[in-house]
């Protein structure tokens, strides 16, 4: 399994509306894509500081590497991908991607 950790430093008053609409729209293409198993978004809780600004994230888990792939390609992922990177600070920058392999289980 794949684990899609995306982490996101919004720009200063960045509409909560338009980053439901983001967090939605990406939950919306599990519908698409068989390999998408599901989606967790929010805030940062971590007492530790060590966020470096990334204030909120979501987590997509695939079954593998090529269903994170054929999401990668996705019209649709792209337009909202577009949507997310303008809404950050610095534009990508202002975005960290991690994937990590995991056990299925896990």
């Amino acid at each position: 399994m794949i684990r899609h950790c995306v982490f996101v430093q919004f720009q200063a008053g960045t509409p909560d509306d338009l980053k439901r609409e983001i967090y939605e729209g990406l939950a919306g293409l599990q519908d698409h894509h068989s390999g998408f198993l599901g989606i967790d978004y929010g805030v940062n809780v971590s007492p530790e500081g060590m966020d470096k600004g990334h204030s909120e994230g979501f987590i997509i888990n695939f079954t593998d590497a090529d269903a994170l792939n054929a999401y990668l390609v996705d019209e649709e992922h792209q337009r909202i991908g577009a949507k997310l990177v303008a809404a950050s600070e610095g534009g990508k920058s202002g975005i960290l991607v991690f994937d990590m392999e995991v056990a299925a289980s896990a």
